[in-house]
């Protein structure tokens, strides 16, 4: 029986998921699989947007931000129904085997569709960097320089006012983009889940750097961490000396071309995903662990923090 071998994009679009598509789609050429591509995520599966591609179909998009072969989130995709819908349309087009580029929430979509008899890989990419089984995802090192750029420039504007900027930086429920990109930039506080000082610590923390005469300070947060940061924001403009501007990045930090690491990893990831379907093996995600690429169950797709945190944290502690 012919390979044929669909590939998706899922989640919110990260950079270097266009290098992934490639990478799939190209090593599975070089095994002689038919290869499809899916627009729209699962959604896409559903509505039957479903296409033959070949070479050309991902020629010169190495470079591009997003993703050619857009997203959209699918909450309805978990009802039996609809997975049972989503199942019949793939073997409609003899589709044996699934990547699904995205996060967390894409791989329990795709470990769900594995249960209906269709063979899955997950491929990470979220520049949260939240996904368990890799130590680092598709489009986190494009965010992270991303926020670094976005940082370094406002340490000017910060040092001419006089000012605390607070930073608020993406990542879920998770800080990976805090405190890489807090660590990066030299920044006077980072304010994270895993590493969470209190308000009255933040506190006296500007205002003892106000009485040693800074030009400014810098606070990177991570999202969801306050109800309402212009609490904290009025706070400090009250008590600490300095005025306060609160700037979030937003979805900035998604766009842009894939950095070279991203790439690279891409490229990686997506030609691992398909040699472990040449060599029979699939319903797992694929990853990267101490450099080397791995893979696991697709169904052991809970969050979990990066072990490189704890480490890091330790840096940051003694570089205050």
């Amino acid at each position: 029986m012919s390979v044929k071998v669909a590939v998706l994009t899922s989640g919110g679009d990260a950079p270097g998921m266009n290098a992934a598509i490639r990478a799939v789609i190209r090593s599975g050429l070089a095994y002689d699989f038919q290869m499809f591509a899916i627009f729209e995520g699962f959604r896409g599966i559903i509505e039957n947007k479903i296409v033959s591609a070949d070479r050309t179909f991902v020629s010169e998009i190495i470079m591009r931000g997003g993703t050619i072969l857009k997203t959209a989130r699918f909450p309805e995709f978990y009802q039996e129904e609809t997975l049972k819908k989503a199942a019949e349309n793939l073997k409609f087009y003899g589709i044996t085997h699934l990547i699904v580029i995205g996060g967390d929430g894409s791989y329990r979509g795709a470990y769900a569709l594995s249960k209906h008899g269709i063979k899955v890989i997950g491929i990470p990419a979220t520049i949260d960097n939240d996904v368990m089984g890799t130590e680092q995802t598709i489009g986190f090192d494009t965010a992270l320089n991303t926020i670094t750029e976005a940082v370094d420039k406002l340490r000017d504007t910060s040092s001419s006012h006089h000012r605390c900027s607070i930073i608020e930086v993406m990542g879920n429920r998770y800080g990976d983009l805090a405190l890489y990109s807090g660590t990066a930039c030299g920044v006077d506080l980072i304010i994270s889940p895993e590493h969470r000082p209190s308000e009255e610590e933040i506190i006296e923390t500007l205002k003892n750097i106000n009485l040693n005469r800074a030009r400014h300070a810098l606070v990177i947060v991570s999202e969801k961490q306050f109800e309402d940061l212009n609490d904290l924001k009025d706070r400090i403009i009250k008590e600490t000396g300095f005025d306060a501007k609160i700037e979030v990045l937003g979805r900035l930090q998604r766009g842009g071309s894939p950095s070279a690491s991203d790439r690279v990893l891409a490229g990686r990831l997506g030609v691992y995903a398909v040699d472990l379907i040449a060599n029979g093996i699939d319903n797992v995600c694929v990853g990267l662990i101490n450099g080397r690429l791995r893979h696991m169950p697709i169904q052991a797709t809970t969050k979990s923090t990066n072990p490189n945190l704890e480490e890091l944290i330790n840096v940051i502690d003694k570089l205050k």
